[in-house]
């Protein structure tokens, strides 16, 4: 009977060590990364290169040994360029595949339906572009620029420039409408005008009517708020009716997008941004440098490419600061101030409405389809949601007013 005992004991001792060692060899699970942007309509030229970005910052990570010893995984969900689709897919990557994070979105229309979905879940999406502001959300992390970091200085710039006659452009949905209200406001309180204000369907390639009214208004600069690729048929109708020469800033239009659509067939044409890819110091030339090596030569690098990249960079130094992926408790890191160094200069978290402390640049766009700075902030810019000439409820009535 001892014997027997002793060689239980012996037994479930040495399967108990091999339990041990099986588990220890065992490779963990990977923590699952969601990105959610346009692969495909009018949205994909300007998002395809985030989704490249993203993928690049994981890659990193991964060879260097992943977070938590574990590798990240890559999640692509297509939004198909359409915020119905972009909700489905956000609600299939939080519910189905588990992903704990999600990097994406473009379009504000796109931010604003899967807002809910992230709020509902308690989960956390990073967006990376440049909006129109009036919103913060605890569960969302802002890289882009608010509308005192871009469109509101932008245009102020460009009224002291080529003059106070302005022509207002832009696609007919959340960003361009509520840019255009802070821009009216600004463009009245320094004696501008604006001559027109108008819009087109995101997609829309028809700028005839468009060409026509600025041959008539003459204005002295046109403040270009379309996205998509509705920019490239309406360069091709300014370049047509030898209207290039017009001053003209775009805010939606980066590097990869004059690139695919020739915005530097305009001789006046400039675009306001956080970081342009002609920038020299030493980050930038690294990211940029790793970047075309991993996806080709010649392929330009943005502003929201690099805001998808830190916005990686950023949820992986509170994933490791949590000891966790969980997106509740990933969030808990941003009560703390966080900074970094970033290509073309330090960006700081600003804990009271999860956006960037980032730069205002200007470019004079090249024959080379690279912006030429010609003007940068001397500081950082403290990012405001809400421009604070108004209260938070003035600017929620203001937007109610126009249905958004």
């Amino acid at each position: 009977m001892i014997r027997v005992l002793i060689g239980l004991v012996v037994f479930f001792f040495v399967a108990f060590a091999a339990l041990q060692m099986w588990v220890i060899d065992r490779p963990q699970p990977t923590i699952k990364v969601g990105v959610l942007h346009a692969l495909t309509g009018t949205m994909a030229t300007s998002e395809q290169p985030l989704v490249q970005m993203v993928e690049l910052a994981v890659e990193q990570i991964n060879q260097q040994g992943g977070l938590l010893g574990r590798q990240l995984e890559l999640v692509i969900a297509d939004t198909e360029s359409d915020a119905d689709i972009a909700a489905y897919q956000a609600q299939k990557l939080i519910v189905d595949d588990q992903v704990s994070v999600v990097f994406g979105c473009w379009t504000s229309a796109c931010r604003k339906m899967v807002k809910p979905v992230f709020e509902e879940h308690h989960h956390l999406l990073f967006y990376p572009v440049q909006y129109e502001g009036l919103e913060a959300s605890n569960h969302i992390f802002y890289t882009g620029s608010s509308p005192n970091q871009q469109i509101v200085p932008g245009a102020r710039w460009a009224m002291q420039q080529f003059g106070p006659r302005v022509l207002l452009l832009g696609s007919d949905y959340v960003f361009p409408r509520i840019a255009n209200m802070i821009l009216a406001d600004m463009i009245s309180a320094n004696q501008g005008e604006i001559l027109a204000e108008l819009y087109k369907p995101l997609g829309d390639l028809d700028f005839d009517a468009v060409i026509k009214q600025i041959e008539q208004l003459k204005p002295d600069v046109i403040l270009n708020t379309l996205n998509g690729d509705s920019n490239l048929a309406f360069f091709n109708s300014l370049v047509t009716s030898g209207l290039q020469d017009i001053p003209t800033m775009s805010f939606s239009v980066a590097e990869p997008e004059l690139q695919a659509w020739g915005g530097e067939r305009l001789t006046q044409h400039y675009g306001v941004w956080g970081f342009f890819q002609s920038l020299t110091d030493p980050l930038t030339r690294e990211l940029v440098s790793a970047y075309q090596q991993r996806f080709g030569a010649n392929l330009p690098v943005s502003d929201p490419m690099i805001a998808s990249y830190l916005g990686v960079q950023l949820w992986a130094s509170a994933v490791v600061y949590e000891q966790s992926a969980n997106p509740r408790q990933v969030n808990n890191v941003y009560l703390q101030s966080l900074s970094m160094p970033a290509p073309g200069s330090m960006v700081v978290f600003e804990r009271t409405n999860r956006h960037l402390w980032r730069p205002m640049r200007i470019g004079h766009v090249q024959p080379d389809g690279q912006y030429q700075q010609v003007y940068v902030t001397e500081r950082l810019i403290h990012p405001t949601p809400w421009p604070t000439y108004r209260t938070r409820h003035d600017w929620e009535q203001a937007r109610a007013r126009l249905g958004l």
